[in-house]
């Protein structure tokens, strides 16, 4: 395995680590993929996939609409609106 470039990984979720913070991520990172590399190892070859560990059925609620929202009601403080949805201004990075 390749170093974890955490440099890297902090500018891309905008955050900022201590010294001791960025030794303990790193730590924790190295650990997870240590994991993930066991868990891969592991022969699965004629092992059927499975939604639920438990052989039982799922109780599931009906799909059906339980709420109706009143969108004039909430769209009525603001002048800013094109047929339903709000128009807020163009962000392009």
């Amino acid at each position: 395995m390749s170093s974890i470039n955490i440099d890297h990984l902090c500018a891309l979720a905008a955050i900022r680590l201590t010294s001791e913070e960025r030794t303990l991520v790193e730590g924790d990172l190295t650990s997870i993929i240590h994991m993930i590399d066991s868990m891969q190892a592991v022969a699965t070859d004629g092992v059927q996939p499975m939604a639920n560990p438990l052989d039982m059925q799922q109780r599931l609620r009906p799909d059906s609409i339980t709420e109706h929202v009143d969108r004039a009601a909430l769209q009525h403080t603001t002048t800013h609106t094109h047929d339903g949805y709000y128009v807020v201004p163009r962000f392009v990075e």
